[in-house]
């Protein structure tokens, strides 16, 4: 079959609904006509985006404090924790390599989905040898076996890992549910693996609840990510061991649409690297919507900028895509729609070789060859 002839998940509405927005560009698309000072489109389109995404005010990392600092695996590791405006402590994990004094560059390493919100700093990191057999099992299913953020943080980096909405420490708590949402389920006993997957089959229920509560309240889910993302860049780049003006950020899936949205807001994230989350809002529309989270979905913004657009606000800064020819989350004609998209509105910047885009065989993950070129693409922009 062919794209055109897969059958849609809104069955005879969806070539209607696909025509809505059309194959031309949409309004605030730097690929229009009409667009032809950077500066001044960039402008445009990032005031309609965050006005779009309607971001909360966290009112900043506040009451920062350092639980623990220690040394594991060549890295010295520093568990800390902040208060936002709302909900509970954000948690986090920073590494660097141990010893070393002077400043450094800096990455805000952001942890995935995965239909785990029980998880999310653990995900992505390794901080002693007992590690949780579940975060064993997703390492080896997405990442080679591996902590992404401390493979990183060893080539010479101050890397943070922090919980966002939703997430492990900024979770939503069943004692916090009316009984009716709740049923019989429990935050005792969270650790164990029975427990972590019933109260992860609940929160992947409640997604649409959350979802619909948050544009109830004037706001989005990307918008509220987008908040806690830049509350935590805040507090990198205020680091006196951080050289605030060498700053990436990366992540696969679910980190892959936080990247897409930080390092498309934020000047200060020089270099990014968005893995396992590059499609367009046709193939959301038409075919994947079903394999993804609420958390993708910001109302009217199709009509202003496709989805690898919002990544592409930070022209000519420098970006880095990588894809899964066999990932099941998109269809691969939409992921390479996705690359032409923004190869384009680098090459209207002026800034083709800061763009570039890989596909690896296999389904999704961020794996060790892909790591390989995330790193020195990292490497080559901030060092």
């Amino acid at each position: 079959m062919t794209q055109q002839t897969i059958p849609s998940m809104i069955g005879a509405y969806g070539p209607w609904a696909a025509s809505l927005t059309g194959d031309e560009p949409p309004a605030f698309s730097l690929r229009r006509e009409e667009w032809t000072d950077i500066d001044a489109w960039r402008a445009a389109a990032r005031a309609r985006f965050r006005e779009r995404v309607a971001s909360p005010d966290t009112g900043g990392p506040k009451d920062v404090t350092v639980h623990r600092r220690y040394e594991y695996d060549g890295l010295a590791v520093e568990e800390l924790s902040w208060q936002l405006a709302y909900g509970p402590r954000t948690e986090a994990i920073l590494l660097k390599p141990a010893g070393v004094t002077g400043k450094l560059p800096g990455i805000v390493a952001l942890h995935d989905h995965g239909g785990n919100k029980y998880f999310g700093k653990r995900k992505i990191t390794r901080t002693d040898d007992d590690q949780h057999p579940m975060m064993a099992e997703h390492q080896r299913r997405y990442y080679s076996g591996q902590g992404w953020a401390n493979e990183v943080a060893k080539r010479g980096y101050v890397v943070l890992v922090h919980d966002v909405f939703a997430f492990a420490s900024r979770r939503v708590r069943l004692a916090d549910m009316p009984d009716f949402l709740r049923g019989d389920l429990t935050d005792e006993n969270p650790e164990q693996q029975e427990n972590i997957d019933a109260y992860n089959r609940w929160a992947g229920t409640h997604e649409h609840l959350m979802a619909k509560s948050l544009f109830s309240a004037g706001t989005t889910w990307p918008g509220v990510f987008l908040a806690e993302d830049i509350a935590a860049l805040d507090l990198l780049c205020a680091r006196p061991d951080v050289d605030a003006e060498r700053v990436g950020c990366g992540g696969l899936s679910g980190g892959g649409l936080r990247t897409v949205h930080l390092a498309g807001a934020d000047d200060r994230i020089r270099a990014a690297v968005c893995v396992g989350m590059m499609t367009t809002w046709r193939d959301y529309l038409l075919h994947k919507a079903h394999t993804h989270t609420w958390m993708c979905y910001t109302p009217l913004l199709p009509n202003e900028l496709d989805y690898p657009e919002i990544l592409g606000l930070r022209a000519p800064l420098p970006t880095l895509v990588l894809n899964d020819i066999e990932d099941p989350l998109f269809t691969l004609p939409e992921m390479e729609r996705a690359d032409r998209i923004l190869a384009e509105v680098y090459a209207k910047a002026g800034a083709a070789e800061r763009y570039r885009c890989s596909f690896y065989p296999g389904g999704h993950k961020f794996d060790a060859p892909m790591q390989a070129e995330a790193f020195a693409w990292l490497d080559g922009w901030l060092k």
